[in-house]
Order: C-alpha cells, then sequence, then structure tokens
C-alpha cells in the first residue's frame, strides 16, 4: 500500500523523468493558438463576463476612482487646537469652591496634533517628611518593626521606608513609615468633578498641502462666522463642543459618565478628499469621531486615561508641592487626504489595464469549457496541439499539394509495351527546412495510366523537370498489331500518391498518403 502511495512521488523525481522536463523546458516554445469555436453557451458566457467587466472598469475604476486622475496622498499637514470655557468644582466641608480655566485643565499647554482636557482629579498638598505609607498600599499593614524591614517592591511604595511600624493610640495594627512626600497620596478617595464642561469647545485649525499640484488649504472658511460644528446643520464649522463628541462616540449615558470621572481617549479625523479639476476651495474636509479606548464594561485593568503632575515650591528652606492625579479626555486628531486632477497619461494606462483586463473573460470561459464541459476532453484536442519533427513534415507535405496544375510540366514518355504511357506525375517544390534549399517529387500513384511497375520510385534529390503522366494521340500505333492505343478518359477523380521522408533520400516513398484533384489536368486523349 505504501509502495503504491509513493509510486508517483517516485515516478516524479525520477532520473528520466527530471530528464524529460529539462529537455522539454530547454527545446519547448509556446505560443496562442486561435480557435473557433460555434457554441451558443460559451459565446452567451463569454459576452457577459466582458460586459461585467465593461461595466466593472467604466463606472467603477474610471468614473467612481476618478481613473482619469493623477492622485496625490502624499499630503503635509499642521494642526494646532485651542480650548475655551470655564469650569468650577463644587464646595465642601474640607474645600471651598475652586474656579478652573483653560490654564488649569489643558494639560500640557501644547501638544502636536493632540490635547488633553482634565476632568476630574485628585489633589494632595505635600512637603518633604517622615509619614505613614497610603493605606491602599495593602504590604504597608504592620503590627511591629520586623514587618517594615521586609524586602518590597518600591513601584508599589510612595517613598523609602524607615522600617518603623507607626501605631496609633488603641490599635493594634498600624502602616510603615515612610521618608518622602507626606502625607502620601490616597486614590482611593473619588476625584473632584470639574463641572460644566460639556459646555467647553474646542477650535481646530487644520492646514495641509498637496506637493504634487503645489495647492495649499485650511479648514477655516474664508468667510467664516462664528458657528458650531453640527452634523446636519453645519458641517464645515471647525468649533466642536464637548458634549456633542462625546455624544458622538458613545451613545450610553453611563458609559459617557465613567469618561468624565475616569478620563477616555477620542479621536477626531479629518478626511480631506480634493477634486483639482474644479475651484479648490471647493476642497473641504469631513469630520468623523471615534473612541479609541475600551469600554468601562469590558475593560478589567487599567480604564480610563490619567496621569499625574506636580508643582513645586519652596518656603523657609523647606520643599512643598502640589501633587495632581488628573483624570480627563486625550483627544488624537488624524488627517488623511488626496487630491486629484486630469492626467492624460493616467487615463491611458487606466484604460489599457481595462483592456487588458478583458483576457480574463477568455481565462474564464476556457476553465468552463476545458474543464467544466461534458464535452471537454473533444475541446482539448482541438485547442492544445504539440508540434514536433513529424507535424512540421506533414505541414510541408501539405504546402506542396496545394501547387497548382499550372506549375506542372508535361513531358511525354513511352513504356516498353506501347500499351499506355508509362510517365509520372511528379511535383517540384523547392522546401526551406533548416536553412537548407531540398527539392523533392512527389509520385502520384493508383492512377488509370499509371503501370505497376511505377508504383515504387525512388526519391530524387534533384529533379530538373516535372513529368506527370500523359496519355498518347489518337494517330499513335501501338507496336502490337499496329492498332491505335485504347482510348482513356481525361484526368478528372482524386488520386492518391506517397510521399517520402523529407530528409532521408533515396528511400522508398512511404506514408501518409493524401488525395490531391486533377480537375484542372488538361490534354489527355487516348
Amino acid at each position: 500500500m505504501a509502495r503504491s502511495l509513493l509510486s508517483p512521488v517516485l515516478k516524479l523525481f525520477h532520473p528520466q523523468t527530471i530528464k524529460e522536463a529539462i529537455y522539454d523546458f530547454a527545446t519547448e516554445y509556446e505560443t496562442p493558438k486561435v480557435v473557433t469555436i460555434h457554441s451558443l453557451k460559451f459565446t452567451l458566457l463569454l459576452r457577459v463576463i466582458q460586459v461585467v467587466i465593461l461595466l466593472y472598469g467604466v463606472f467603477y475604476l474610471l468614473i467612481y476612482e476618478k481613473g482619469y486622475q493623477k492622485q496625490d496622498t502624499t499630503i503635509i499637514s499642521c494642526v494646532t487646537l485651542k480650548v475655551k470655557g470655564i469650569g468650577y468644582t463644587k464646595p465642601t466641608v474640607e474645600k471651598e469652591l475652586t474656579i478652573i480655566d483653560v490654564a488649569d485643565y489643558v494639560i500640557p499647554a501644547l501638544e502636536n496634533s493632540a490635547i488633553f482636557i482634565m476632568t476630574s482629579f485628585i489633589r494632595t498638598d505635600q512637603m518633604l517628611s517622615k509619614c505613614e505609607e497610603a493605606i491602599s498600599v495593602d504590604e504597608a499593614n504592620c503590627t511591629s518593626d520586623e514587618d517594615c524591614k521586609r524586602n518590597i517592591d518600591p513601584s508599589n511604595t510612595n517613598g523609602r521606608w524607615t522600617g518603623n511600624c507607626l501605631i496609633k493610640e488603641n490599635a493594634t495594627n498600624g502602616l510603615c513609615e515612610i521618608a518622602g512626600w507626606c502625607p502620601a497620596e490616597n486614590d482611593r478617595i473619588p476625584p473632584d468633578r470639574i463641572q460644566d464642561i460639556l459646555n467647553f469647545t474646542i477650535f481646530l485649525k487644520n492646514f495641509i498641502e498637496f506637493p504634487e499640484f503645489n495647492v495649499i488649504r485650511k479648514n477655516i472658511p474664508d468667510n467664516m462666522q462664528p458657528c458650531v460644528f453640527d452634523e446636519n446643520k453645519d458641517k464645515t464649522c471647525p468649533i466642536f463642543r464637548l458634549s456633542q463628541i462625546i455624544e458622538a462616540v458613545e451613545s450610553e449615558a453611563d458609559e459617557r459618565d465613567l469618561m468624565l470621572k475616569y478620563g477616555g481617549v477620542i479621536k477626531i479625523k479629518l478626511d480631506w478628499d480634493c477634486n483639482f479639476d474644479f475651484d479648490p476651495k471647493r476642497c473641504v474636509p469631513i469630520y468623523s469621531f471615534g473612541r479609541l479606548d475600551a469600554k468601562y464594561k469590558d475593560e478589567k485593568f487599567s480604564k480610563g486615561f490619567n496621569f499625574r503632575f506636580a508643582s513645586h515650591w519652596k518656603r523657609t528652606s523647606r520643599s512643598y508641592r502640589i501633587l495632581t492625579k488628573a483624570f480627563g479626555l486625550r483627544f488624537i486628531i488624524s488627517v488623511s487626504g488626496k487630491g486629484g486632477r486630469f492626467d492624460i497619461i493616467t487615463l491611458t494606462f487606466n484604460i489599457g489595464s481595462i483592456i487588458g483586463i478583458f483576457g480574463l473573460a477568455s481565462i474564464l470561459c476556457d476553465i468552463v469549457m476545458l474543464h467544466l464541459c461534458r464535452n471537454a476532453h473533444l475541446y482539448k484536442q482541438h485547442i492544445f496541439q504539440r508540434v514536433d519533427k513529424t507535424t512540421i513534415k506533414s505541414a510541408l507535405v501539405q504546402m506542396i499539394t496545394a501547387v497548382s496544375p499550372k506549375q506542372m510540366q508535361i513531358e511525354q514518355e513511352t513504356n516498353d509495351d506501347h500499351r499506355y504511357s508509362t510517365g509520372k506525375v511528379l511535383l517540384k517544390r523547392s522546401l526551406s527546412l533548416d536553412d537548407q534549399r531540398l527539392d523533392r517529387e512527389i509520385m502520384f500513384d493508383h492512377h488509370p495510366c499509371v503501370t505497376k511497375t511505377s508504383r515504387d520510385i525512388l526519391l530524387t534529390d534533384s529533379p530538373s523537370t516535372i513529368r506527370p503522366l500523359v496519355i498518347r494521340n489518337d494517330n499513335t500505333k501501338s507496336s502490337v498489331n499496329d492498332k491505335p492505343a485504347k482510348r482513356v478518359s481525361p484526368f478528372n477523380g482524386r488520386v492518391k500518391f506517397q510521399i517520402p521522408m523529407l530528409k532521408e533520400a533515396p528511400e522508398k516513398l512511404q506514408n501518409p498518403f493524401s488525395s490531391y484533384p486533377l480537375d484542372d489536368v488538361n490534354n489527355a486523349h487516348s
């Protein structure tokens, strides 16, 4: 069983198979062959595919994709953003009302194609000293100093542990002491929310250049009036209200509230699609919005977007700082674009491509005809043809037999018994084969005037004349009883003749047999 399975593989890598493959690669030349097939179903299939390709090429490639234009996508873009709005925090027993403006909630003040707007925060006033570790650090719980002398990952602490356990009065447990900024931040408390933040506005300015066409565009209209972007009423206004952006990227109210509380990442995309065959001022961007961070209900770790920053100062030789953990919305600006202008070379290339695609129709029809059709084996016999030396010889013979009777020279000969003329019908044809001029004779056989002795004729190398078989004249006397020769009708049938091998002279004439009409041969009388 295994041998039978490996037999095709062994045959494939057999030295003789490899030798034949190399020989065929070096000696075989493939060229297309035109075959006309009269079939209604294949013709309809071909025309339908061609129509589909034509519609695809004209309406999609040329019109929809603007295949007649030269495109430029190597844009140069610059984006600047400004935010306006005043926020505040609600007063509590411990904290008073705090007013927050753009200098407080835009951190940092300038970024490249991005901006961060703080929506909530946890603020801690600190000074350099010693104090207890934050309660949020579980490893800091201790009952004695020994618990605070063990090694601990520094990334989980808020300072350098001193090895002391600070236990309050009437308590059994305490927290390890640290040397650092005190008091330690407690990020388990709820952050302070900035109120009225949904009314903030973002002014987005974008300048874009198409270097291929030397065109510079901006998203600000020349006659700009006070406006706010609205997807239905004013799509070109570059001023966006924060509430509209959040509603566009998140449809769930709970998710929007969590984004304002714990932060998120939002993308603002500007897509320029310009047709410079018209006025460049008609080229304006299309705005779209999307949320980049995961939903809070789907995220299990590191939700939202936040970071810490601090402001430092000194007083009476002591260092102080305000540590702020900021939660907010980070906006990423993405700009893409392409511009096009009519170009005759591009149009010519695309038309040529469409014409080239038409060849796909013939390929699909060939697949159906040669592999899926019921008569596929018959079509293969006519479409695929192997041409070798034997095929070339047969083709040359067919070319020889196409000689008209007017090219034949007639010469009379008389045989030994004087009953019939024993002339030979020979065709002289000069053939060019292998860079050598070869003259050959072809003997017509099975003719009424050909005797048995004339059937086996040796091939002559260079016959000087063509000697067709003729009949003696009526006044010619036979040597037998001096009677006129028997009258024979003119040549009016199809006679067979033998074809010799072209390069192996002299030999006896061999097959293949063919036929040749002699209707035009005249001057044959009895």
